[in-house]
């Protein structure tokens, strides 16, 4: 078996999951039922600016925060709700929809394009 690069794991991933515009997302959000979190590190928030009303759960943590039988889990991270992640430029967003799909979360997508896209289709960031 041929070792893959990770923008092959990326794109096998995009393939797998639901993928939104930056309109998708905007819509979604208006509408009330959905959260949106952010993967980013902290010093990408910081350097950036994030999305308004997103919440931040660092890639790192995001299995974690998502399991309800660890004391580290946010209750944002619901499988009754819609969720909708983001990074900067969709790629660890996609991989990340994809494990939370393994944990049995089946209303998630991503920003695909990340922030840049958000940020590139005119929206805000705070």
């Amino acid at each position: 078996m041929d070792a893959k690069s990770a923008m092959d794991l990326v794109k096998e991933a995009k393939q797998q999951i639901e993928n939104l515009t930056p309109e998708q997302v905007q819509e979604e959000l208006l509408s009330g039922n959905a959260v949106l979190i952010d993967i980013r590190e902290s010093g990408e928030l910081e350097q950036n600016g994030r999305i308004g009303g997103s919440v931040h759960a660092p890639r790192g943590m995001l299995e974690f925060y998502a399991d309800a039988t660890l004391p580290y889990h946010k209750p944002e991270f619901d499988k009754s709700k819609r969720i909708i992640l983001h990074c900067a430029s969709g790629g660890r967003s996609a991989l990340a929809v994809q494990t939370l799909k393994t944990m049995g979360y089946d209303h998630v997508a991503h920003l695909d394009g990340g922030l840049k896209a958000w940020k590139d289709a005119g929206f805000d960031t705070v």
